[in-house]
């Protein structure tokens, strides 16, 4: 489990407990979070156990000695591990850029990875898609937008597809017009009216990034140009995506906001175990209402189709500096309109290359985010 701690990990690991006779966590990882991660290894006893940063290493192998769980540190070890032999499925929940690289070393293993990180395949998703191919990996979608058309498609036909339909929340800034998202603060961001997520993905929510994102990783998942790929705004978040069929018809999967249903799937596939779960109560939802994105509001959902029509580093960049301008806003050094400010910018400046290879992204990863941190540090807030 590629990010044990964070908001997907920890669902993951619900799941597991819920149960037992079916699955076991080998191996727990994390980036920085070592309390939880301590706690975890003490709940679920896991063969092995990582920090990504280093300096935490001596207070995770010390908390853990009673313990028969091996200790590393350092993203390196976390790479390796999600290649090992012994692991049937890799949960890729890390947050950001830093899924990538664990995230290639799972797949050049020939693994199932259930794929939570989207950002793997926004920064890299032709040469995922190579590697896959190569080495025989599959890839099972957990965001509850793929996971929700990777229903719809199954059992129909690849040449049958005409429209896939993305649903979006709308955020928490949905009614707002585009003055008063001038003076948004962190914490009303951080305020989503549906889900419950971790701060990184609650803003990308909260700016519409999140589902440019999700436009990148359903062209890549799906075979599907952007053309054909369209975001509808749904505020109460019960479909969670649709699928148009050449002759018309149309299939959604439906639910309530909970991030555990397509985790589970993802670790079950094709079968579907018996859950828990609350069942939705379509009384409590007599209406269903439907709304185009507004462009002008949120051009970071723009931007994201051009960085994929761009092809090339350019979702790359996009990445680079989304992650660079969620830091900085969420440390109130930039208002939430700069953001997107900022991302153009960044992308206008940074070095495309048609046909970049992984070091190619590893550099364009590096100098996106340069460029961001100072064009931040010009701006006057």
């Amino acid at each position: 489990m590629l990010g044990s701690t964070g908001s997907i990990g920890t669902q993951a690991l619900e799941v597991i407990e819920a149960n037992p006779g079916y699955f076991s966590a080998y191996a727990l990882t994390a980036g920085s979070n070592v309390e939880l991660l301590i706690e975890q290894c003490r709940r679920f006893e896991p063969e092995m156990a990582a920090i990504a940063d280093e300096s935490k290493y001596r207070r995770l192998k010390e908390a853990l000695e009673d313990l028969p769980v091996k200790v590393f540190a350092g993203p390196e070890a976390i790479a390796q591990i999600a290649e090992l032999e012994v692991v049937d499925i890799v949960l890729t929940a890390m947050v950001g850029y830093s899924g990538l690289k664990p995230t290639i070393h799972a797949v050049k293993a020939g693994k199932t990875i259930a794929l939570a990180n989207k950002e793997t395949l926004v920064v890299a998703g032709e040469l995922i898609n190579e590697l896959c191919r190569q080495y025989q990996a599959s890839i099972i979608p957990v965001d509850s937008e793929h996971s929700a058309i990777f229903q719809c498609l199954t059992g129909e036909g690849s040449d049958t597809v005409e429209q896939l339909i993305l649903t979006a929340s709308g955020g928490p800034f949905r009614t707002y017009r585009r003055e008063e998202l001038e003076y948004v603060t962190p914490s009303q961001a951080l305020k989503h009216p549906n889900w419950d997520m971790g701060a990184k993905i609650t803003i990308d929510s909260a700016s519409m990034m999140n589902k440019g994102f999700e436009v990148i990783e359903a062209k890549w998942l799906f075979g599907v140009d952007a053309s054909r790929i369209q975001v509808v705004v749904h505020p109460q978040s019960i479909i969670h995506s649709m699928v148009q069929f050449r002759d018309g018809s149309i299939k959604a999967q439906l639910g309530l906001p909970d991030m555990k249903l397509p985790i589970q799937y993802a670790f079950t596939y094709p079968d579907r175990l018996l859950t828990n779960f609350h069942r939705l109560d379509f009384n409590l939802y007599p209406q269903f209402t439907f709304e185009k994105p507004d462009p002008e509001k949120f051009r970071n959902l723009a931007y994201a189709y051009y960085a994929l029509e761009q092809g090339g580093n350019m979702p790359c960049m996009l990445n680079a500096a989304n992650e660079i301008v969620v830091a900085a806003f969420l440390k109130e050094k930039i208002g939430f309109l700069q953001m997107s400010d900022i991302i153009e910018t960044t992308m206008a400046t940074s070095t495309f290359i048609h046909h970049p290879g992984y070091d190619d992204y590893v550099r364009t990863d590096a100098e996106a985010r340069r460029i961001a941190e100072e064009l931040i540090k010009k701006t006057d807030k």
